[in-house]
């Protein structure tokens, strides 16, 4: 189950702009612990997902009720001993703290790559809601980890099971 001495599962969120590979290392990670995933976008209220489809950047307002859905999924991990692993984009600490108010134990895994490998990697997609237009308001509003919060960041660049692998080292050290 978990690579580390503790006994209970983690709680672990896959964090970063869209097309870091967050949905994509977070079912890795799952499927390797043994936990259940979430992928955050499937808690978004319909009047978001229509929001960013036309290309507007959602506010704060916004993404709170959001932020409680996804909170109240990691709490239900936590408090089940089950632990699990979510995708979700977290990009400013203050929606870290909302996450982490509702599972204190969380750990925060920050995907990163540029812009350039952004762009390419959501010019692919098919099927998803959020267009390659709204990548510069996602990095403008992207705050990193800072050192007092629980987590780590990785390249996003490597195949996905090379940071799944990164990933797990990491977890076993925390």
């Amino acid at each position: 189950m978990s690579p580390s001495t503790h006994s209970r599962p983690p709680c672990i969120v896959v964090i970063g702009v869209s097309g870091t590979g967050k949905t994509t290392t977070a079912r890795l990670l799952a499927k390797r612990l043994d936990i259940p995933f979430a992928e955050a976008d499937d808690l978004h209220p319909s009047a978001n997902i229509a929001k960013m489809s036309a290309g507007v950047p959602l506010d704060d307002a916004d993404r709170q009720p959001w932020l409680e859905a996804i909170g109240r999924r990691l709490r239900e991990g936590d408090v089940a001993g089950t632990g699990c692993v979510v995708a979700c984009s977290a990009l400013k600490r203050r929606y870290r703290d909302t996450l982490r108010a509702a599972c204190p134990g969380a750990f925060f895994l920050h995907l990163t790559a540029g812009q350039e490998v952004l762009e390419e990697r959501i010019g692919r997609r098919t099927g998803h809601f959020m267009p390659k237009t709204l990548i510069d308001s996602q990095l403008a509003a992207l705050e990193p980890l800072e050192p007092d919060e629980r987590g780590a960041a990785l390249d996003a660049g490597p195949a996905p099971p090379t940071i799944a692998d990164k990933a797990m080292e990491l977890l076993a050290r925390r």
